[in-house]
């Protein structure tokens, strides 16, 4: 079927349902263009909790339609493709991290967002790649913190604000095939360009990088810049939001390779099917979702 005619299918099935269309920064550019309302995992759930629609389909991987799906508890959370998943959230389940827990009693257990919910429900506060330092500056000092289950960003947020933490080793493997040697390249090429780099990178691009930020604090330091030319240090499916947003100003992905095959999992055809069906629903047991309900709504309380 013509891609035109698809949109036409979903846009129209859509209002049948009711339904809204949900699709985080990293999806490929026709999802970006179809969707009602675009973002970061965690903006996105917020939103789904405010929102008078009872169906949402969300285009993204199977974490982040979780944690919508803790947030609304009383509307419809479908995941066009239900293998779309995450690596590093699969990095640390709920055994290990009880196992990591117990060496460590006492510890205060903080989980970036981009974690399974059974994880998040042994957890005490959640965080993103946005309020991790504020997380961490929330805590006591004399208290010890186990993060997880990304290494590089925990190990970014323990540099920054000088604690130290027990930190998981996972990561993900995106944003590890962003090279060093691409971004110097980069920069001989674009000489005055402004390299942007997510924290869930390698220490070494983290160094080399001009500032560290969020996918939703990309968009806007882009905006607020004066720089009208910047080296993407992300999923590529983030310049395509950003040339969007700012049709006059240049993005460069740091790597062409820093892509996310689970992201890319999501098509029209998918989504159309997911309209058509109300299926494939992900529901996160009551137990689970009210105890990782607390580390979330911690989270958005610290902002």
């Amino acid at each position: 079927m013509p891609a035109i005619e698809l949109v036409e299918k979903i846009l129209r099935l859509k209002e049948e349902r009711g339904a809204v269309i949900f699709a985080h920064n990293y999806q490929p550019p026709e999802i970006q263009d179809v969707a009602d309302h675009l973002g970061d995992s965690l903006d996105l759930s917020r939103l789904a909790a405010t929102l008078e629609e009872k169906i949402i389909i969300f285009c993204g991987v199977h974490f982040m339609a979780e944690t919508a799906a803790i947030l609304s508890p009383g509307k419809t959370v479908i995941l066009p493709d239900p293998g779309a998943g995450c690596p590093m959230a699969d990095m640390l389940d709920a055994g290990q991290l009880r196992a990591l827990q117990k060496k460590h009693p006492g510890a205060v257990t903080v989980m970036y967002v981009n974690s399974t919910a059974e994880v998040k429900a042994l957890t005490d506060i959640c965080c993103t790649s946005a309020n991790a330092l504020a997380v961490i500056d929330s805590i006591p000092e004399e208290e010890k913190i186990i993060f997880g289950p990304d290494q590089y960003l925990g190990g970014w947020v323990s540099l920054q604000t000088g604690r130290s933490m027990i930190l998981w080793n996972g990561f993900c493997p995106s944003h590890q095939k962003i090279m060093l040697e691409e971004i110097r390249e980069l920069r001989e090429r674009y000489p005055g360009a402004v390299v942007m780099v997510h924290p869930e990178v390698s220490p070494e691009i983290e160094a080399e990088a001009d500032v560290t930020l969020g996918t939703g604090s990309m968009i806007r330091y882009a905006g607020e810049s004066d720089a009208d030319t910047f080296i993407v240090g992300t999923e590529v499916g983030m310049c395509y939001r950003l040339e969007k947003l700012y049709p006059g100003k240049t993005f460069i992905p740091a790597s062409p390779n820093a892509v996310c095959p689970n992201m890319k999992k999501i098509s029209l055809e998918k989504i159309l099917a997911s309209l058509e069906t109300l299926e494939p629903v992900i529901k996160v047991p009551k137990k689970t979702s009210d105890a990782a309900r607390i580390a979330i709504e911690r989270m958005i309380a610290i902002g």
